[in-house]
């Protein structure tokens, strides 16, 4: 009787296993988990701070038939929102305190006329951005379609909706890097500034390279 018993205890145990998932079950199984981790993370909406210190406008303006200027302006501060690697939300704050030419087509410094602080306090004057009384610009996303955000740009205190192109994001272990493309018309935010000379007229179209890097809040 007793080696009866032990004889069915033996079956159910090697029924139970018999039972049980297999090999190929469980790593499917988990495969499963990995990816519904996966797809879950991928549907939250993150929100990064942005990094000033690693952000930048990159920005280039056309004097047409002379030549091109281009350089860098800082960034005060910023935000973004990202969903499915695709930027949903955000903003920044420009400090044109910070502007600063990067082409090297300026005459040395302590010429007369042509050097590059010569360039920079132009820009910084009433004749462009009058930074003493606006020392900042800003954009920020009301919408956005596809790889294109929708948005208020303002400058010298006025404010246009403006777009953002061709904007690349990528995510990785709680940091956020996102870039687009703006272009403004100057004139619809009063820098109205020109030579009076047709052949050497500032292009109205101001192009910007935004670059925002951001750390998960």
């Amino acid at each position: 009787m007793k080696a009866l018993s032990l004889s069915v205890a033996a079956l159910a145990a090697l029924f139970l296993v018999a039972c049980g998932p297999s090999e190929a079950e469980i790593a499917a199984n988990k495969e499963k988990a990995t990816a519904d981790s996966l797809a879950a993370l991928a549907a939250m909406e993150m929100s990064y701070a942005v990094d000033a210190a690693n952000s930048s406008v990159k920005w280039t303006g056309t004097m047409l038939g002379v030549k091109s200027h281009f350089g860098t302006i800082g960034l005060k501060e910023g935000k973004m929102s990202l969903k499915g690697g695709q930027i949903t939300a955000g903003g920044f704050v420009a400090d044109l305190n910070t502007i600063a030419p990067l082409d090297t087509i300026y005459a040395p410094d302590g010429s007369k006329q042509g050097t590059k602080s010569m360039l920079v306090g132009h820009l910084q004057s009433p004749d462009f951005f009058d930074v003493a009384t606006y020392p900042t610009a800003s954009f920020d996303i009301t919408r956005v379609e596809g790889n294109t955000a929708y948005g208020n740009l303002t400058v010298r205190g006025k404010t246009n909706e403006e777009k953002v192109t061709d904007i690349v994001v990528t995510e990785e272990n709680g940091m956020a890097k996102a870039t687009g493309k703006l272009t403004f018309d100057r004139q619809k935010y009063g820098v109205a500034w020109s030579t009076g000379a047709k052949d050497m007229i500032l292009n109205d179209n101001i192009e910007l390279e935004i670059t925002l890097t951001g750390n998960a809040q």
